[in-house]
């Protein structure tokens, strides 16, 4: 049997979380086993996005504590977590600061680690887009990505103002040394393992807000008229939500909200009736805000949250075109069901 010590996934995440955490992420976490049990001195790129993703989730953890009561119950009972995807929001903007406008912030990541779009989901609502993105290796079994973009000029001239107020001030994360890695990585297809641990916390960095802490008079403006780019006022390009793939989310939902956990009132359900989603709603914490005089003072805000969803299985025709099982598409009417969930803590 295999040292997990020695495998390469563990030495990815071990030097970011610890021995020990990283010991019991791999028992929580539903993995692949060709990159469970995966050794050498080589880290392909699905290896480093599932690395990225288990990073991810765990400063989720860290941040929602009902998504860590939750992952805790899972385990006790013995059971695990599979983790079907992650959402992060942007602004479709150019003078973020160093940092690239929208979704491209994002993607200069996940392109390297093999993803590309696979899907396209307007969110006129919320006067934003979403898009999902697949790892192209191992679609069904590494987490995706949803990321989604603001429009500020759809609000109007003086909400766009106070955005690029907001924003403006954004620093670039994205090291020289974790961008030429990244090409090497999107040129090769692999990393010395070496390199890709010491690159992610890097990228784990990426996930967080760039700019500085924004003014309360600016916050309340963009609140009151998006709720969305509110929390990206705050929160910036953290995980918005990391989400478990369940058998049944409606039993799960109904024996969440028995037991009196924060869980949505309805379970949203996509046009085609295979894909299902709830969540809990976000965690309540404290941010720091400007004041005219200089002055800083704390707010609870919405923060991040958890989410459930069910996928079922491609009728069979359409699941020989895809190359695939499972559904893994989202829906617009569902991802907007789902925001609100960081409307108010």
């Amino acid at each position: 049997m295999t040292n997990r010590h020695a495998t390469i996934l563990h030495r990815l995440i071990a030097p970011g979380l610890g021995a020990s955490r990283a010991d019991a992420l791999l028992d929580t976490m539903v993995v692949h086993p060709a990159l469970l049990g995966a050794t050498g001195d080589k880290a392909s790129r699905a290896l480093v996005a599932q690395a990225l993703n288990m990073l991810l989730f765990a400063d989720l953890l860290d941040r929602v504590p009902a998504a860590a009561a939750y992952v805790a119950c899972r385990i006790a009972a013995g059971g695990t977590v599979f983790h079907d995807h992650g959402a992060v929001r942007t602004v479709a903007i150019a003078g973020q600061g160093a940092l690239p406008g929208g979704e491209a912030a994002i993607l200069r990541i996940l392109e390297p680690l093999g993803y590309a779009r696979a899907g396209h989901y307007p969110l006129d609502r919320l006067k934003m887009t979403g898009r999902s993105y697949a790892q192209k290796d191992m679609p069904e079994d590494i987490a995706q990505f949803f990321i989604s973009e603001l429009h500020p000029e759809r609000f109007g001239p003086e909400f766009e103002a106070v955005v690029r107020r907001v924003t403006g001030t954004a620093r670039d994360p994205l090291t020289p040394a974790a961008v030429d890695a990244l090409a090497r990585l999107a040129a090769e297809g692999t990393l010395p393992v070496a390199e890709a641990a010491a690159i992610l916390p890097v990228l784990v960095g990426c996930f967080d807000r760039q700019h500085d802490i924004p003014a309360l008079a600016d916050y309340e403006a963009l609140k009151a008229a998006s709720a969305e780019m509110a929390w990206i006022a705050t929160e910036g390009n953290a995980f918005n939500h990391a989400t478990d793939r369940v058998a049944d989310v409606d039993s799960l939902a109904a024996a969440e909200r028995a037991a009196g956990r924060p869980i949505k009132d309805k379970v949203e359900v996509s046009g085609s009736g295979r894909v299902r989603q709830t969540a809990y709603r976000a965690a309540e914490v404290a941010r720091d805000f400007r004041l005219p005089d200089g002055g800083v003072i704390s707010r609870v805000v919405p923060g991040s949250f958890y989410e459930f969803i069910t996928r079922d299985p491609l009728p069979d025709a359409a699941a020989v075109e895809a190359g695939r099982r499972l559904d893994l598409g989202f829906d617009s009417s569902n991802a907007q069901g789902i925001f609100k969930m960081t409307t108010a803590a």
